[in-house]
């Protein structure tokens, strides 16, 4: 039996979701000591090529140490056009047939990259997904690329699929109304949004600036502690200027870019431009995260304590 994936942003129709209602939630209980752990992979399917079986050997690897109790992936989920319906082939020849190991039999939740957007007209994209794990965290699951200007406007862009979405006006308004209506609800300790677009990056693609006019300045307001991000095909972790919020990169899972380095104002931690993964352990008042290359090996770790009362 494959991996059980859970399309977070297709979990209801767009018309089940009015604007400023609570997100449509999802419970994970934690662990008995209170921890709960995670790994982190985007830009992925592509049969095993581009050392994604690797990087996927090496994902069981570390799940089975953690005893990892769900993995989330950032998108990018099927290139490079994502899946022609429900009994497409590339969902066991790039999902259930590469992450075969035991330990990555948990539940896997998703966002939609770009890529997942062409040529997909059974899909029905919902707006945004929430989902706790009790006192530890909520998780924040944003449909990113409709923000995205450039796909609606570009003539290479024509196979991007947009029923259920347009007009895209209305949707990004009705969802940036559920997510600050969401995030302004949690009380708990770590507030995590995970996206497939980065709003900060050194690398390839730059600043997703709709992200970072329309989206970030809510994150800030809400005291947002992680965003998680693929569509970068490399590993990285920005601390943001003015708040504590830092921005995750974790895009390696198949084919990296290499030579790509472009600092913004916002300080860069740590740069990898090769693949891997990301691993996160959390407890109420506790974050440990580590950034995995190819073969395994811990190429980044950060740490950070809650000291604030919520």
């Amino acid at each position: 039996m494959g991996p059980v994936v859970l399309l977070l942003v297709v979990a209801v129709a767009v018309s089940a979701a009015p604007a400023a209602a609570e997100l449509p939630r999802l419970e994970h209980s934690p662990k008995a000591d209170g921890s709960l752990s995670i790994l982190a992979v985007g830009d992925w399917g592509r049969r095993g090529e581009f050392n994604q079986s690797r990087v996927a050997t090496q994902m069981g690897v570390v799940a089975e140490k953690m005893d990892v109790d769900f993995i989330i992936s950032t998108g990018d989920n099927f290139y490079s056009d994502g899946l022609t319906g429900v009994h497409d082939r590339a969902f066991e020849d790039s999902f259930t047939g590469i992450y075969t190991a035991k330990s990555l039999q948990k539940p896997w939740y998703t966002v939609l990259g770009n890529h997942d957007y062409r040529a997909t007209p059974w899909r029905r994209p919902a707006l945004s997904s929430r989902k706790s794990t009790a006192e530890v965290a909520d998780f924040f699951f944003v449909d990113t690329t409709p923000f995205v200007l450039q796909y609606w406007t570009n003539p290479k862009d024509s196979t991007y699929d947009w029923r259920g979405v347009a007009p895209r006006d209305t949707y990004i308004a009705n969802l940036l109304k559920d997510v600050e209506a969401s995030l302004g609800r949690s009380r708990a300790p770590w507030k995590i949004v995970v996206g497939h677009h980065p709003i900060r990056t050194a690398g390839k693609h730059g600043d997703t600036e709709e992200l970072v006019q329309l989206l970030l300045p809510m994150l800030k307001a809400h005291g947002v502690d992680l965003y998680i991000n693929g569509h970068d095909h490399c590993l990285e972790q920005i601390s943001n200027s003015d708040s504590p919020l830092q921005y995750l990169t974790s895009g390696g899972g198949s084919k990296a870019w290499g030579g790509v380095y472009a600092p913004g104002a916002d300080k860069v931690e740590f740069f990898h431009d090769g693949q891997g993964f990301m691993s996160l352990r959390l407890t109420a008042t506790d974050a440990r995260l580590a950034f995995h290359d190819v073969a395994g090996a811990v190429r980044h770790t950060w740490g950070h304590a809650k000291t604030a009362h919520y």
